[in-house]
């Protein structure tokens, strides 16, 4: 587990560098082993031995146990016969004089065969060890992933060992969580956001080298998004603490951009080491070099006593004044680790089941697409347009009264016609 800002436990101590690289070379481990035991590069471990850095948090404990030598080993029993017996007085050895002398008295039996002597072993070799009885067949519901285990020892539940993470990492989560956003009520939904999908997700999480590694950087991604600006109760932070020196490093934090503000945090907050707070933050590792100096040096704008710090002791003090800052703080207590499985079902079931029922609406709107469309295509008709350029309508025009005059004699002198019509014969 990674060291949060509230744990006081002593750092455990580490030897040289020469030193370091001697130990590995004495338990006959190479970089590579050393570097998958404790979860880092090789090129790590080469920096660790060679003074360029140190391991922090986890990996410092980690590198400690695994290079810590050996532990001396107890000498052979001596056995009876090579004890040196004690100083015997002058009257003990007068009064062992007489059985003595009695049993040279008696005369040997020569028909009784004497015993050949028995070889005495060398008292430097240990004794044989039994041979091991063979171990009993595990029971149905034991936990065989360690090897041998005591016989009354029973396997842990899932929701047992969510429960232990969530009671041991959930409090200090918040904590930082709130230096990050500035906002309790946030940083509060935000560790119970990312419970709940680490929940959803236990098969995943519960064999992951970090658990609690991962559960902040599902907090952090929660809190950090950009969408809470749009909610009323999240656009502003809640009042820091009244006393100065406080109030100054929390202002200074909260200006700090987002990303230079994750890792500070997780550097000289949590406890990460550099290439650990590059990979949570999505960057290089000189990329989360050049960022931690810059937040650093914002900071120690505010700060006076960090202007004149070396880099270490800059690291030192912001750890301590960044822990006392988040112990100060009055935060929100989170649920209980059973509601927070609950409510991560009751979303699960939630949305499995408008998930189930998207899908029917779907199905049921293509079977209805399908049963209403037409079998063939049917040419649409065109719409109506108004015709422009064509002639007027050719024909006899509406006659005038003249010309009905004209037309009542035609019809009236259809024989004879009129004058102008009867041909003129010479």
């Amino acid at each position: 587990m990674t060291r949060s800002t509230t744990d006081e436990a002593a750092v455990p101590p580490l030897p040289s560098p020469k030193e370091r690289r001697r130990l590995r070379k004495a338990k006959s481990l190479s970089e590579e082993e050393v570097a998958a035991a404790v979860g880092v590069t090789r090129a790590t471990v080469r920096s660790w031995e060679t003074g360029r850095t140190s391991p922090r948090g986890r990996k410092r404990a980690l590198y400690a146990k695994l290079i810590a030598p050996e532990p001396a080993v107890k000498p052979p029993a001596v056995k009876p016969s090579a004890v040196k017996p004690p100083a015997v007085t002058p009257e003990a050895a007068a009064a062992a004089a007489v059985p003595e002398a009695a049993a040279a008295a008696v005369p040997e039996a020569p028909d009784l065969p004497v015993a050949p002597p028995v070889p005495e072993a060398p008292p430097a070799a240990p004794p044989a060890d039994p041979p091991p009885a063979p171990a009993p067949a595990p029971a149905p519901n034991s936990d065989t992933r360690s090897g041998a285990e005591a016989p009354d020892e029973r396997r842990v539940s899932p929701a047992e060992a969510f429960d232990e993470l969530y009671a041991r990492t959930a409090p200090g989560l918040v904590r930082q969580t709130y230096l990050l956003t500035g906002r309790r009520a946030l940083a509060r939904e935000s560790v119970e956001r990312a419970f709940e999908l680490a929940w959803q997700r236990w098969p995943e999480v519960a064999v992951d080298r970090d658990p609690a590694g991962w559960v902040r950087a599902a907090a952090y991604e929660y809190a950090m998004s950009p969408w809470h600006r749009l909610r009323r109760t999240h656009r502003q932070p809640d009042a820091p603490s009244t006393e100065p020196g406080k109030r100054a490093l929390f202002d200074a934090l909260l200006d700090l951009p987002p990303a230079y503000r994750r890792t500070l945090l997780l550097y000289d907050g949590v406890g990460l080491d550099l290439p650990e707070t590059a990979a949570e933050t999505e960057a290089s590792t000189p990329a989360a070099a050049g960022r931690l100096m810059t937040a650093r040096a914002a900071v120690a704008e505010r700060l006076p006593e960090l202007a004149d710090a070396a880099p270490a002791e800059q690291s030192a003090l912001l750890h301590d004044r960044i822990g006392g800052l988040a112990r100060a703080e009055h935060v929100p207590v989170p649920r209980p680790a059973r509601a927070v499985r609950t409510g991560s079902e009751n979303k699960a079931r939630l949305w499995t089941r408008a998930a189930v029922a998207g899908v029917a609406l779907l199905i049921a709107v293509t079977g209805l697409t399908l049963h209403t469309a037409p079998t063939h295509y049917e040419q649409p008709i065109s719409p109506p347009e108004r015709v422009g350029g064509v002639p007027p309508r050719g024909g006899p025009q509406k006659l005038t009264a003249q010309d009905l005059k004209l037309q009542k004699s035609l019809n009236e002198q259809l024989a004879h016609g009129p004058e102008r019509l009867v041909p003129q014969l010479e």
